[in-house]
C-alpha cells in the first residue's frame, strides 16, 4: 500500500519560485547586453529555468512517497529549435548538437536513505544523498521519435554507476505537447548493494530480513512515462507527467523492497519554465 505524501518543504518550494521569478527578471538584463541576432530572444544561448515539483518514492525500492520541489536549468544554442525533454530527463546540457544528434554533461540527485527517517530499516546502513555525473546522447531519427541514453557514476553515497535508456513518441498540435515511451535503467553492483544489498550484520540487526542478500549489477528497472506539456507563450510553458517502473534483477531480489517497499515505483510531477536568451 502506498504511503500518503510528506508535505513540502516550505524553503524548497521557495527555491522553486525564486528560480522561475529569476529567470524572468533576469531576461531583459541579459537581453540589454546581448548582441542583435536572428534569434526571436537575441543572443547567443538559450537559457530555460526550470521550477520541478516530484512526487516520487522516498528511496529506491520504497513504497512511500516524498514531495520535493526543485529547481533546474536547459541550456542551447540560440536559434536552434526546442527539443522535446521529458520531465524525468536528469540536468543536461547538449553542448554538441548536430540537429538530429547531441550530446553533453548529464546530472541528477539522488536523495539519502535515513534510518532516523524509517525506523522500520533499523540495522541497516545510512545511503547519503548522491550527486550522479556524467554524460547523455540523443538521437531524433525522426521529429516524432527521440532515443536517449544516460551514463553517470555517483560522486558520493552509493559511489556506483547507473545507465539510463528512454525512447519517447512526440506528438504536438498547436500549443500542446504529448509524449510517451519506455524506460529502462542498469546499475552497477556498487549501486545496488547500496539500496538492495544487505549484509549478514544488517539481517541480524533487523527482525524483517532473515539472510544477508549480496546484489549484483544488471538491470535495475523497465517501465514507461508520459507527459502533456503546454506552451503559453515563446518564453512560458507547463508540463506534466506521470512515470511508472518495475523492479528487476537484484533489486526485484532483495529483501529491502519484499519487507518494507514494493517493487512497483510509481512518480508523479510537474514543471513550469521560461525561456530566454544570453550572451556568455
Amino acid at each position: 500500500m502506498v504511503s500518503p505524501a510528506r508535505p513540502i518543504c516550505v524553503p524548497a518550494a521557495r527555491l522553486c519560485v525564486f528560480a522561475a521569478a529569476l529567470g524572468a527578471i533576469a531576461a531583459p538584463a541579459f537581453a540589454q547586453n546581448a548582441p542583435p541576432s536572428s534569434s526571436p530572444f537575441g543572443g547567443d544561448w538559450t537559457v530555460t529555468m526550470r521550477g520541478n515539483l516530484s512526487v516520487a518514492p522516498e528511496y529506491p525500492g520504497s513504497d512511500a512517497l516524498r514531495t520535493l520541489p526543485f529547481p533546474s536549468i536547459g541550456l542551447r544554442r540560440a536559434g536552434t529549435p526546442e527539443r522535446y525533454s521529458a520531465p524525468d530527463d536528469p540536468i543536461s546540457f547538449g553542448l554538441l548538437d548536430l540537429g538530429a544528434f547531441r550530446a553533453g554533461p548529464s546530472f541528477r540527485y539522488v536523495g539519502s536513505r535515513k534510518v532516523s527517517d524509517h525506523p522500520e530499516l533499523i540495522g541497516l546502513a545510512n545511503v547519503p544523498w548522491t550527486l550522479e555525473a556524467g554524460a547523455f546522447m540523443e538521437f531524433w531519427p525522426s521529429e516524432f521519435m527521440r532515443a536517449r541514453v544516460d551514463l553517470r557514476y555517483g560522486l558520493r553515497g552509493h559511489q556506483g554507476v547507473t545507465f539510463d535508456m528512454a525512447a519517447d513518441g512526440v506528438y504536438r498540435t498547436g500549443a500542446w505537447t504529448m509524449a510517451a515511451g519506455p524506460r529502462l535503467g542498469v546499475a552497477s553492483s556498487s549501486y545496488m548493494n547500496a539500496f538492495f544489498g544487505v549484509t549478514a550484520a544488517e539481517a541480524f540487526a533487523n527482525p524483517s530480513i532473515a539472510q544477508a542478500f549480496d546484489a549484483e549489477g544488471g538491470l535495475k528497472s523497465a517501465g514507461a512515462a508520459a507527459s502533456l506539456g503546454y506552451r503559453f507563450s515563446p518564453q512560458w510553458a507547463a508540463t506534466g507527467y506521470a512515470r511508472w517502473d518495475r523492479l528487476l534483477g537484484s533489486a526485484a531480489d532483495s529483501p529491502v523492497p519484499k519487507a518494507f517497499g514494493s517493487l512497483n515505483q510509481f512518480t508523479f510531477g510537474g514543471q513550469v519554465s521560461y525561456s530566454f536568451d544570453a550572451r556568455f
